[in-house]
């Protein structure tokens, strides 16, 4: 466009004296008078109370028991522990209606779900079940959100299977194993409780979100590939997860392993179940119908191997699940020896992981439906229910997306909706287990394949590499560690590039140069903004984080940097010298001992070069540190500006003059 200057004369811009000195005189009405301001001294016990209280308690939990009788807090108390006391007593017939056809509509997705996962957790069918009927009836009493559905989920099962295996043969000892596999639940849902009571649920979210894509999505192509041993008829097949190995082993055995009637079976009932996804897809009213394609698929195929008798033609099928319901398992936990630090471990990495599906699920669903969601009370819920769930032979269970997507989309009002999927489950397992004799192992290989597919979120992928490169890494490179080497290095991928990119951010901040916008007294990124200029003699820098030990040094040598790279331009353009520096201070939030040191050495190098320093709006709590430290009286408080066209008004003249 005419009249404005091209990129790259945007470094080198500058405004002339003249408009400088008519600027000042056109701003000789700013509020010079207005100094920085410092926060009154608070004692340094109120000071330990506040951060404590924002860091801990920042939705202020306790704020409707101020001002209430005993009687009113004990209720309350009763209400914040059991959320059901609160929002049963506003429950009526047309909220069942929702929840009745939700939790029917549930409990026939999650029934052949749970045979499925359970083989994942390399337990028997009846677990599923049961992990299906306890834990949802304690997270409907002591949850918060009207829409999860839970029970049994893949990545957990597969992680839970896969961690156990690595210690115990689930074939050759199934009784260490299931054991091993209780006290693993025990612990996982000690440790969501400890998160939650503690509140230190922020934990969870430094596994960044693009590496939870990543490890999801190459937890459900580990998944699928595992399935191939039912889905195929395969007897012998590998106990590794990464996908050289399984690959090896399918194809190994393709000319005396594979089972023809197995594959067909499977095939055309996976063929079936992605077509009801399909439909459902298209046609939201139909949601129904992928939510009863899995049971539906369950049937036909166990009548169609119990008439043709397909199981003496080498077609493997479930042959027993356990009739009755849950037996404790109180007494198979491990509390001495070394497998209680095996268990405590693998619950705690298991524990994690379910707890950051369920919050990303039930905070998904809370916003759609526009209510709050307590992340601590969610945590406190799920650990419950899986330490009384550990009891009671169930294994990690969690918020499950398919399941609560389903059930949101029938129409669920309130957490009953899970008591109904529990009661329905409570039924299968007193009277309808021994039908499931000849259900096709083919078929449960389908579903699982089916339900994972949905874990693989490419366009998510895709949003992330336009957003941020550096979270892509951290996508693909969880996606990889899951799929070329296993669950656990895929998870320990994940959290160690979601730590890198922090430690990154902490210690190279952003710094920019600015530049004011003509006909105005806005300062803004040159970069961002070509159209800037710079203001003659004057150089202006902003830091983009707080000053800590860990990024001091850094942010003092980049601002000399930035001054050495702008004096040799401007020398080159035969432009005045710069004589001031302006650090503007309004995104520093804070500051340490080691950052006003790396300031005092700023200021001493720039005083070598006959450069004044000068800072602009510095924070309430930078500004109370900076004049404990005596650093205000070091540069001179008259240096320290409200905003940076303060500064720049008030250096502009003395640069007029010395020119």
């Amino acid at each position: 466009m005419a009249g404005l200057p091209t990129n790259g004369d945007a470094d080198t811009k500058e405004i002339d004296m003249a408009s400088v000195s008519s600027s000042k005189r056109h701003n000789q009405y700013f509020d010079v008078h207005h100094k920085v301001g410092v926060p009154s001294k608070q004692n340094l016990f109120k000071e330990f109370t506040h951060t404590v209280k924002e860091t801990f308690f920042a939705d202020d939990p306790l704020r409707d028991f101020k001002d209430q009788p005993s009687s009113r807090k004990f209720k309350l108390g009763l209400q914040a522990v059991f959320p059901i006391l609160e929002w049963g007593r506003g429950y009526n017939l047309n909220k069942f209606k929702g929840d009745l056809i939700s939790g029917l509509t549930i409990a026939s997705l999650c029934i052949p779900q749970d045979i499925g996962y359970s083989k994942l957790a390399n337990l028997d069918p009846q677990y599923g079940l049961y992990s299906s009927f306890i834990p949802p009836l304690i997270y409907a009493c002591m949850g918060s959100s009207r829409d999860i559905a839970i029970g049994p989920v893949a990545v957990v099962s597969l992680l839970l299977g896969t961690l156990i295996q690595n210690e115990i043969d689930p074939i050759k000892n199934p009784v260490e194993y299931r054991r091993l596999a209780f006290t693993a639940t025990f612990f996982a849902g000690i440790t969501q409780m400890t998160l939650g009571f503690f509140r230190l649920g922020f934990l969870i979210d430094f596994l960044s979100h693009a590496a939870i894509v990543g490890f999801m999505g190459g937890a459900a192509i580990t998944i699928a590939l595992q399935q191939l041993k039912g889905f195929l008829g395969i007897k012998k097949f590998t106990k590794k997860s990464d996908i050289i190995s399984v690959l090896h082993s399918v194809f190994g055995s393709m000319h005396h392993g594979w089972n023809w009637q197995t594959i067909l079976i499977g095939a055309v009932f996976l063929a079936f179940l992605l077509f009801a996804k399909l439909i459902g897809k298209r046609n939201k009213k139909l949601f129904w119908v992928p939510a009863i394609a899995p049971l539906l698929s369950v049937i036909l195929s166990t009548f169609f191997v119990f008439v043709t008798h397909a199981e003496k033609e080498g077609v493997a099928i479930v042959n027993h699940i356990e009739k009755g319901l849950n037996p404790s398992s109180l007494h198979q936990l491990y509390f001495s020896g070394d497998n209680l630090l095996r268990g405590f471990k693998i619950g705690a990495v298991a524990g994690m992981i379910a707890l950051t599906e369920a919050t990303a699920i039930g905070r998904t669903f809370a916003a759609m439906k526009d209510y709050q969601l307590d992340g601590n009370k969610e945590m406190v819920a799920l650990g419950a229910m899986n330490v009384v769930g550990s009891m009671t032979s169930c294994y990690v269970a969690t918020g499950s997306f398919s399941r609560s997507a389903v059930n949101y989309m029938a129409g669920c009002q309130t957490a009953v909706s899970n008591i109904i999927m529990s009661f329905i489950v409570f039924l299968t397992l007193l009277f309808i287990t021994p039908l499931f004799k000849y259900t096709p192992n083919a078929i449960l290989a389908s579903i699982i394949i089916s339900a994972v597919i949905n874990l693989i979120d490419y366009e998510a992928a895709i949003l992330i590499w336009k957003i941020d490169k550096f979270d892509f890494v951290a996508c693909m490179g969880a996606f990889f560690g899951v799929i070329f080497g296993s669950v656990e290095i895929g998870l320990l991928i994940a959290v160690v590039i979601s730590f890198a990119k922090i430690l990154l951010q902490v210690t190279r901040p952003r710094t920019a140069l600015l530049g004011n916008l003509p006909g105005s007294t806005i300062y803004r990124n040159m970069q961002q903004y070509p159209e800037a200029t710079n203001i003659p003699g004057i150089l202006i820098v902003r830091v983009d984080s707080a000053i800590y030990f860990s990024n001091s040094n850094y942010i003092k040598e980049r601002i000399l940097r930035w001054l050495v790279d702008e004096e040799e331009k401007r020398k080159k353009l035969y432009r005045p010298r710069i004589q001031f520096l302006i650090v503007e201070m309004s995104p520093v939030t804070d500051i340490d001992t080691s950052g006003i040191h790396a300031l005092e050495e700023l200021y001493k190098s720039l005083q070598k070069r006959s450069v004044q320093l000068a800072l602009a709006n510095p924070g309430p709590v930078v500004i109370e540190k900076l004049h404990a430290s005596h650093f205000t009286t070091l540069i001179g408080e008259h240096n320290i500006y409200l905003t940076v066209a303060h500064a720049v008004s008030s250096c502009s003249p003395k640069v007029v003059e010395e020119a």
